[in-house]
C-alpha cells in the first residue's frame, strides 16, 4: 500500500507548483469570505419525482415525492460552517456537515462530513442520475474526516484523511455510496487518504489527477485489505459548451477473510446494498449545451449526453457495466426540472444486478425519470 501511495504523490508532484500572492475569484477560493465578520444563510429544497421503467410490472410508472432539504452555512470572522440534511420518502440523512477555519485568503481546512476530493468537481455529470462512477463511490462521495485546500496561481492542490464513513456499515439509508455490512460479512472503510490536484492551462480549462489510497476491514475475523483509485480528468467550457473526460482504475484487495475473494465487494447508498467489482478500470465521457432562453417557461435550458463505461477485470463472474443518460435540465428561477433518458447495460439502478458483475443477463434497460423541484 505505501508504495502505491509513494506512486500517487509523485504523480500529483509531477505538476510544477508555484505559489501566488494574487487575488482570486471567491468561487474557487473558500465558501466565506473571512473579512465579513458574521452570517447565517438557511436554504433548501423540495422535490418531486416521476419514474418509468421497461423493467417494471407497473406501465404507468410512479409519482411520488422524492425529498426535503435543509442547507445551513454560518461564517464569524475566519470561521465557517456548511451542512445538509435529507428527508427523503423512505429514509433520512445527512449529505454533509463540517466546519472550517480559513487560514488566509488561499487555504483553508474543514474536518467533519465533507466531499471527498476526487475526479471532476464538484460531479463528473450533469444530470439528475449523475455519472456511473457515483454508484461506485468515486463521484460525490462524503465521508468522516479532515480535508485541507490550497489554491495556487491556476493550481488547486486538495488533501485529506477520512476515518471512515459517515454512516456505520450496516445503514443503507444514506446519500453516499459505502462499503457495506450484508449479513455474515461485517465490512466497513478503516481510513483513506485522498488527493487531487487540478491545474488550468488557461480559463475554462482544467486537468486534473487523483489519488485515493485505503483500507477495508472485516470486524469479525479482523482481517484488513487495501484499496485503491487513480483518476485523470479534463473539465472545459467552450461558450456555451461543457465537455468532460475521465479516466479511474480503482482495485479492492480480493481476501476471502473480506468476502471479496470472489471479486465482489459490497456497497450500499438508498437503503440496498448491491455488489460491485473489486477491480476495474471507468470511463466518462460527458457532454453538454446551456441555451439562454429569458422567456416565461425557462430562464436557460441545459441538454446533456453523460456517458460511463465499467470495464473490470477478466474474472468469472463479472462483465461490463454501460450508463448513458440523456437529458435536459430546465431552470426558471429557484424551479429546476431534469427530464433523464437512462439506459443500462448491466448496471444498478437500470435493471442490472450491480456494476461490473454478472448473474446470467446483461442486456440493456431503460428508465425515463422526470425530477422537479424548488430550491430556495
Amino acid at each position: 500500500m505505501f508504495n502505491r501511495l509513494y506512486i500517487g504523490f509523485l504523480l500529483l508532484s509531477s505538476f510544477p507548483i508555484h505559489a501566488s500572492e494574487s487575488d482570486v475569484e471567491a468561487d474557487s477560493r473558500s465558501p466565506e469570505d473571512p473579512q465579513q465578520s458574521t452570517s447565517f444563510d438557511l436554504g433548501g429544497a423540495i422535490r418531486f419525482n416521476y419514474g418509468w421503467k421497461d423493467y417494471s410490472a407497473d406501465s404507468n410508472g410512479s409519482f411520488d415525492f422524492e425529498l426535503f432539504r435543509i442547507d445551513f452555512k454560518a461564517r464569524h470572522k475566519n470561521w465557517f460552517f456548511d451542512g445538509q440534511y435529507r428527508w427523503y420518502k423512505d429514509f433520512d440523512a445527512i449529505h454533509h456537515a463540517f466546519i472550517g477555519y480559513q487560514i488566509d485568503d488561499t487555504q483553508h481546512i474543514t474536518a467533519g462530513v465533507s466531499q471527498v476530493p476526487f475526479g471532476i468537481e464538484p460531479y463528473a455529470s450533469h444530470s439528475f442520475w449523475f455519472g456511473g462512477t457515483y454508484y461506485l463511490g468515486l463521484e460525490d462521495d462524503y465521508d468522516l474526516g479532515v480535508a485541507w485546500r490550497k489554491v495556487f496561481d491556476n493550481k488547486q492542490l486538495d488533501l485529506a484523511y477520512f476515518t471512515g464513513s459517515e454512516y456505520s456499515p450496516g445503514e443503507y439509508g444514506r446519500y453516499s455510496f459505502d462499503v457495506a455490512a450484508v449479513g455474515e460479512t461485517q465490512t466497513k472503510e478503516d481510513g483513506q487518504l485522498n488527493a487531487r490536484l487540478q491545474y488550468s492551462p488557461k480559463p475554462n480549462h482544467t486537468l486534473g489527477i487523483s489519488t485515493q489510497l485505503g483500507q477495508i476491514k472485516n470486524t469479525q475475523t479482523g482481517i484488513s485489505g487495501d484499496h485503491w483509485a487513480m483518476g485523470a480528468h479534463y473539465d472545459g467550457h467552450i461558450e456555451q459548451w461543457n465537455l468532460q473526460a475521465q479516466l479511474v482504475k480503482y482495485r479492492y484487495d480480493n481476501k476471502p477473510g473480506l468476502n471479496t475473494g470472489d471479486y465482489r465487494l459490497n456497497l450500499s447508498a438508498f437503503l440496498f446494498p448491491f455488489e460491485i467489482a473489486t477491480d476495474a478500470w471507468v470511463t466518462s465521457l460527458n457532454a453538454a449545451r446551456t441555451f439562454e432562453t429569458n422567456n416565461r417557461f425557462a430562464d436557460s435550458i441545459t441538454c446533456y449526453n453523460n456517458a460511463t463505461i465499467t470495464t473490470p477485470a477478466d474474472r468469472p463472474g463479472l462483465a461490463d457495466s454501460i450508463q448513458n443518460v440523456s437529458g435536459c435540465l430546465f431552470v426558471k428561477g429557484g424551479l429546476y426540472t431534469y427530464v433523464d433518458w437512462i439506459a443500462g447495460k448491466n448496471m444498478w439502478f437500470a435493471g442490472g444486478p450491480g456494476v461490473g458483475i454478472y448473474d446470467g443477463e446483461t442486456g440493456w434497460h431503460s428508465r425515463l425519470n422526470i425530477n422537479f423541484g424548488y430550491y430556495f
